[in-house]
């Protein structure tokens, strides 16, 4: 029974149509198409509302627009969708298929964007059961493909050892010397040419398992159609607050259908996983005035979009995006200011400890990502502060200490998101095949009013600066540099 399965995948080459080395390439393309699933679920969705768009940093940094927020999160996620819908576009131009989703998903994708797209000749259903199961089986097509990408590695660092080791061999003319086992462990070592094999048998079968056997046409059509059921899920989330999404509805309880923007009627694509909690579900819109403020349950207030917002539907959504000129992201400063916020988050973590060489350590790294402008902003502020700073005693210390905390309680999660922001749109080659949920631009430093985050920054610094100087009293204040 075992031997006909292990004689499946040892052959296991790519036939004619199969994606063969594109299979890593789709595979990419199926992560980022997950990661928006996972991003889009109820939980992911209720705590975009309840925590992310209430949070303090997000507060103050950014807007207490509720408006605003739900328009920029949803015009992030409908830029990553674009990105792999252009990807699912190209695989589907390489496809045999006479079918148009697959074939022409391009248009098909422009169409659905105008809500003028009839999912019904193509003969998509997705319902909620369906829908579940296409993103499961792209789940289990990336973990295989990237346990193959691991395989592969391997296996090459093995045969470039064994490489390696026959051109040693050759340089030999006549008589081979007689060298000592350990002069030669790869050649002459039996568990070196088993573990060879077995890492050529793994590959096999998980290129049998994995993307690399599959076809173009299985592999676009399954990303045409969560394509798709994203786009809907979207539409859903984000229609009844943000201009320019088509209404979404359901035609006899199975299909999925699109309508112009003129028809207001809502529903849900796919049943929820929590019962009556539905607060990612469907919202009816008000028909009240543009003031008012429609709450949802388990989420925090929504504002209305306002009489301009929906006189005007926004299309092209990279232009939401656009940082505007006194952001912290339009001066090319987010990620350095959010590693400079972490730095100081060790640096109250390793004063607190007492570890002095860490924390003097932790000093030069602060100062040498300061930009030149903060870094005068900083001593002209402790300037201020020696001139008339009082009696500096422990109470005064501590008191510095709780003051850095409470900013770094709302900040620092910012600067961490910043930081997972950044990895996560320069992902390597290692983080490629990553399908957990992905930071919103929302939750960084990117969007930040600049004037605002480096006052904070700047109070940070100036009271771990005091705080460090009162427990360097013995050596002195010259020690510290700020």
């Amino acid at each position: 029974m075992v031997v006909p399965k292990a004689k499946a995948w040892a052959s296991a080459a790519p036939g004619p149509g199969a994606l063969g080395i594109l299979a890593f390439e789709a595979a990419a393309s199926m992560s980022r198409l997950v990661a928006l699933h996972r991003s889009l679920s109820e939980p992911e969705v209720a705590r975009l509302r309840s925590d992310t768009m209430r949070s303090q940093g997000v507060a103050y940094l950014v807007s207490t627009d509720q408006s605003l927020l739900l328009r920029l999160a949803c015009a992030e996620l409908l830029s990553d969708l674009d990105r792999s819908a252009a990807a699912v576009a190209r695989f589907g131009s390489r496809c045999g298929d006479d079918s148009p989703l697959v074939r022409d998903f391009a248009l098909v994708y422009a169409a659905l964007k105008t809500g003028s797209a009839d999912l019904d000749r193509f003969g998509l259903r997705l319902t909620g059961s369906r829908v579940q199961k296409k993103f499961a089986k792209m789940e289990r097509f990336v973990r295989a493909t990237a346990k193959l990408s691991e395989e592969m590695e391997a296996l090459d660092e093995l045969e470039a050892a064994e490489r390696k080791m026959a051109q040693r061999w050759a340089r030999f003319s006549g008589p081979l010397p007689l060298l000592k086992p350990e002069a030669s462990p790869v050649i002459c070592s039996d568990s070196f040419r088993l573990e060879l094999r077995s890492s050529r048998q793994r590959v096999r079968r998980f290129k049998a398992e994995s993307l690399w056997c599959r076809s173009f046409e299985k592999a676009a059509r399954l990303m045409a159609l969560s394509a798709c059921a994203l786009f809907a899920r979207i539409c859903l989330v984000f229609g009844p607050f943000v201009p320019g999404l088509p209404p979404v509805f359901i035609s006899d309880r199975t299909r999925v259908r699109f309508a112009p923007v003129h028809k207001l009627r809502l529903s849900y694509p796919w049943p929820s996983s929590q019962g009556k909690y539905s607060s990612s579900g469907p919202i009816e819109r008000r028909h009240a005035a543009a003031e008012d403020v429609v709450r949802v349950s388990n989420s925090c207030p929504i504002f209305g979009g306002g009489r301009e917002a929906n006189a005007k539907a926004e299309t092209d959504w990279r232009k939401v995006l656009e940082a505007s000129p006194d952001t912290v992201g339009a001066a090319g400063l987010a990620l350095r200011y959010a590693n400079v916020v972490v730095a100081a988050e060790r640096l109250l973590r390793a004063e607190a400890a007492g570890l002095e060489e860490d924390a003097a350590a932790e000093r030069e790294e602060i100062y040498e990502m300061l930009p030149a402008a903060m870094r005068s902003t900083v001593r002209a502020k402790l300037r201020d502060w020696w001139k008339d700073r009082g009696p500096l005693d422990r109470r005064l210390a501590e008191g510095w200490k709780e003051a850095v905390e409470r900013i770094l309680a709302w900040l620092g999660p910012m600067a961490h998101d910043t930081v997972q922001w950044q990895e996560e749109r320069n992902m390597d080659r290692r983080r490629r095949f990553d399908t957990r949920p992905r930071a919103l631009m929302i939750q960084t430093l990117h969007l930040s009013n600049r004037e605002k985050t480096e006052a904070a920054i700047a109070e940070v610094l100036v009271g771990l600066s005091c705080a460090c100087w009162y427990s360097e009293l013995p050596r002195g204040p010259s020690s510290f540099r700020f």
